[in-house]
């Protein structure tokens, strides 16, 4: 329990990284994955209560660039076009005291998304698996590279997502690891994942009761591997915050 609530507190600081890195990959994914990226953006503009203008002079470009890509004029961007604007929203509310951060933050805490983050560079699998103490128990006999992660609450999950919504656990990449919690028999995320075109580089049960051999079938269909960890929630949030960090400072080295 104890670290279980050391990992929120970080998590729920001003301005911390975790949490603004969080909120951006949140945004970027959406953006990056949507169909109409015009109405997209423009909802996140409005969501930080930012003027074309201040987007635009935040991003370094003219008003009527803003402009076009929320009419549609202008053909979506690339990820490091998506990047500044990202960017540029969270700088906006910052300089204005990041009420919409925190306030949205604050709300995630009880979403379907526990903890969502990008690594700097794809981590072989099999490290990521003895990182939170894993086992593979279906017939997957190659893990693929995650480039992140998201853990998911199971129960939210069902009851909440729609198809659309489930595009907001993949990020900024579907090559990532999901982490299931407060798994029974893992029957209904592995259904979910069938059933959705997007797929994940893995899927990751957190201390199950008793996995369903049905969902180690339809992992086997989709030759995703499916994996066991035996580690309760506040020990898997440490251990991906710190192996985060970690990466980042190799990264900056």
């Amino acid at each position: 329990m104890t670290n279980y609530l050391n990992v929120n507190l970080i998590y729920l600081s001003p301005f911390h990284p975790s949490m603004e890195r969080e909120l951006k990959e949140k945004i970027a994914g959406e953006l990056t994955l949507s169909r109409n990226f015009g109405a997209t953006i423009r909802k996140w503009r409005h969501k930080f209560n930012a003027a074309q203008k201040d987007l635009a002079l935040q991003t370094g470009v003219s008003p009527s660039v803003i402009s076009d890509y929320e009419s549609g004029r202008r053909k979506s961007p690339g990820i490091a076009t998506v990047r500044k604007l990202v960017d540029a929203l969270i700088d906006i509310d910052k300089q204005r005291g990041g009420e919409i951060i925190k306030e949205y933050m604050l709300n995630e805490r009880t979403d379907v998304v526990l903890s969502m983050s990008e690594f700097p560079l794809a981590v072989d699998g099999e490290d990521f698996v003895d990182l939170i103490d894993g086992k593979v128990i279906n017939h997957a006999t190659n893990l693929h590279a995650p480039h992140g992660y998201t853990v998911i609450d199971s129960l939210k999950a069902i009851l909440q997502l729609s198809s659309y919504d489930y595009l907001r656990i993949y990020g900024w990449s579907t090559e990532r690891a999901l982490l299931f919690t407060d798994v029974q028999y893992g029957r209904s995320p592995m259904i979910a994942i069938r059933a959705h075109p997007l797929k994940p580089a893995m899927v990751v049960y957190l201390q199950p009761e008793k996995v369903d051999p049905l969902a180690i079938r339809l992992a086997d269909l989709e030759h995703l591997p499916l994996i066991t960890s035996p580690l309760s929630l506040g020990d898997i949030l440490g251990k991906l915050t710190s192996f985060r960090d970690s990466l980042d400072k190799e990264e900056e080295e």
